[in-house]
């Protein structure tokens, strides 16, 4: 056992230092940024945003309304085959696990139409096997970009991208319906995972793509200035029209349910149950209906340029070079939030 004494940072934990700027108005920020991958072909161009593979977040749908913005979606597990013949060819990762099912599902897609993006998403990035999978992808779809995770911690990044992955994913535990940490007392503030993911990860050429923990968009800018290249979303994406799930009316209000991907109801519905050797590491909330997901994506997307007018970045490139985080003991002024 050993303690590493050094403190770790959330996004409560830190605010971004105003610095002057030339920028005469929050519409002449670009956020569109284009990458190359170190082992995937050609280049993406785009606003790096990418809505989660979860139910009632990385659906079809979802992917048609965000990518008219130039946002990416990562579709969840649970389509039949055939739907994948409406993916767009640039803004929606396929997402498998690590089974032998999932690698006989790919090539069942690729038949029908091969995905240039791949999410190869698994709770725990740190297994053998997890590692081996991505090395085995990255040789049988040597053109194919592919992000993997989830990893919070900087040579596992570095390991991950040398066995194949273009994308790394960071986060354990920081989404709205995960329980890892109070199932199994594992993970690592979101924040710092991202700062030294990403010095990892950039120093061989790598990507990394900061997933959960954002609430609000301050949390989005925090993330991009903290070096994140990609944000994927989650509970700020889910109960809009695009969810393609049942509402519920309660007391004369319309409400979505929102549950975790290793929660109780999610093993029930995809997998038959949950195994007796696992513990559900999800909840499940009731989320108030949201509209047309538009709507918030231009919230999301206002804030973000708003930040970069803060700290004089032009483009959202810029903004990890023009970011000083200053710590705080508090956000902000929560007088008028409880009646």
């Amino acid at each position: 056992m050993r303690i590493e004494r050094d403190v770790k940072l959330d996004f409560d934990d830190v605010l971004i230092r105003p610095k002057r700027s030339t920028l005469p108005s929050r519409n002449n920020v670009t956020l569109e940024r284009t990458f190359k991958f170190p082992h995937g072909a050609k280049s993406w161009t785009g606003i790096p945003i990418i809505a989660s593979n979860m139910d009632g977040v990385g659906t079809l749908s979802m992917m048609r309304s965000l990518a008219q913005g130039g946002v990416m979606t990562a579709l969840h597990k649970h389509y039949d085959i055939p739907c994948y013949k409406r993916i767009s060819r640039e803004y929606a990762f396929v997402t498998i696990g690590i089974r032998t099912e999932d690698e006989e599902r790919l090539r069942a897609i690729t038949r029908l139409k091969k995905p240039r993006f791949l999410c190869i998403d698994v709770a725990n990035g740190y297994t053998e096997k997890a590692v081996a999978f991505v090395k085995q992808m990255r040789e049988t779809y040597p053109t194919t970009v592919i992000m993997a995770g989830n990893v919070v911690t900087g040579e596992m990044t570095e390991e991950l991208i040398l066995s194949g992955a273009d994308i790394v994913k960071i986060g354990i535990g920081p989404g709205s319906v995960c329980t890892t940490r109070n199932v199994t007392g594992v993970g690592y503030p979101q924040l710092s995972a991202i700062i030294e993911c990403a010095d990892a990860a950039h120093g061989l050429g790598g990507l990394v793509c900061a997933d959960g923990g954002c609430k609000v968009p301050g949390d989005i800018a925090k993330a991009f200035g903290a070096g994140a290249d990609f944000v994927m979303l989650g509970g700020m994406l889910a109960g809009h029209d695009e969810s393609e799930m049942d509402f519920i009316e309660k007391d004369g209000n319309k409400y979505a349910l929102f549950y975790g991907s290793s929660s109780t109801r999610a093993m029930e519905k995809h997998a038959g149950g949950k195994a007796s050797y696992r513990a559900s590491e999800g909840k499940e909330v009731l989320l108030p209906y949201r509209g047309p997901v538009h709507n918030t994506l231009e919230e999301i997307l206002g804030g973000l340029r708003s930040a970069c007018t803060y700290v004089g970045a032009r483009k959202l490139k810029e903004l990890s070079k023009r970011t000083t985080f200053i710590l705080v003991n508090r956000q902000i002024n929560t007088v008028f939030d409880h009646p």
